[in-house]
Formats: C-alpha cells, structure tokens, sequence
C-alpha cells in the first residue's frame, strides 16, 4: 500500500526509484509534465518531477482535483499547465486500469497527450480481475491491456517477481510470500 510510505528517507527512495525507471526505460520517450491522479498521485507527482529534475531532466508536475473548483485558481487539474503537453501519467498500482483510463479521460479534456505511464508495482495480475479469460483463452495482464488499449508505453518500478524474490530472500517473510504465491496463482498471468 503506496499510502503506508510516510516518512522523509523512505519517499524519497521511492521517488528516485521512479524517476530511475523512467530514465531507463522511457529515455526515448518525450514528455512535459508529470501527471498524478488524485489522491495518491498528487505527492507521487511533484515527487518524481523532483527527483528527475535532481538526475537533470526538468519538467513540470500536476494533479487533479476530485471535483473542479470554481473561485481561487478554479478548475479540476493544479500545477504545471498540460494543455497541449505530452504527459507522464504516474500511479501506485494498475488493477483493472480504471485510474488511468479515467486519469487520461481528464488530461484528454485538456488537450493533453498521454505519453506514457509509470506505476510502482505491476502486480503481473491477469486482465479481468476476479472474473479471468476461461481456461484456453489468452491470459493479458492488466499493465499490458491498459499499453495496447491507450497505445503507450507502460513500465513499473517493480513486479510481483521482484516483490516475491525479496520475500524469498526474507525468512521472517514466509507467510507473506505463501500468501503472494497464492494470489499469483489465481490471478497471475
């Protein structure tokens, strides 16, 4: 749960995991601003334009707000101006994609492009959630659907077989890594 990262040295290790993927990952790929969809998004945001501006890449960051506001600066997305901007859309988690595709329908309304999308941990869960292709089918997952749907590049920080290698290195961590194991096995793709 991105929300249980709450201390200083600890954001700041996530955040430069961020911008490190990025820079290896979609180093050919041309983006303005940093896009956080509200809530979780909105320090992930300015966190990782932060730490990409301390690797040398300099853009500008913004989120939206859940419902627009009218007095003050008004509107339904703060920060940097996306208006005909290419966008680096960054999340937590892809689930069913839902966020994103409901993010990217906001940048849309702004006249943003989507470039491309980082999130923290792709779950490598099958499309479809609770509801999987039968046997026999093709197996997607969800990081890949929401790539082939919006036609960007999608790329994470890390994967359930990351997260399961460390829990393997973590004898104190067994039950947790039955319990990813499990999940894996129902959902994975």
């Amino acid at each position: 749960n991105a929300g249980l990262v709450c201390r200083g040295d600890h954001v700041d290790a996530l955040f430069s995991s961020y911008a490190d993927a990025v820079l290896a990952n979609l180093a050919d790929v041309d983006f303005d601003v940093v896009f956080g969809p509200a809530y979780k998004g909105i320090p992930l945001c300015a966190g990782v334009a932060a730490a990409l501006a301390r690797r040398g890449k300099t853009v500008g960051f913004a989120y939206n707000r859940k419902e627009a506001k009218d007095h003050g600066e008004g509107g339904l997305v703060v920060g940097a101006p996306v208006d005909g901007k290419r966008v680096l859309l960054v999340d937590d988690v892809i689930s069913a994609g839902t966020a994103v595709r409901d993010a990217v329908a906001i940048l849309a309304r702004q006249n943003a492009t989507l470039a491309a999308v980082c999130v923290g941990l792709d779950r490598q869960e099958v499309a479809g959630g609770k509801d999987p292709p039968p046997p026999g089918q093709p197996r997607r997952s969800a990081v890949q659907r929401v790539a082939d749907d919006l036609a960007v590049p999608v790329v994470a920080v890390a994967t359930l077989s990351d997260l399961l290698a460390y829990l393997d290195r973590r004898l104190d961590l067994a039950d947790h890594a039955l319990a990813v194991r499990n999940y894996r096995a129902a959902y994975g793709v």
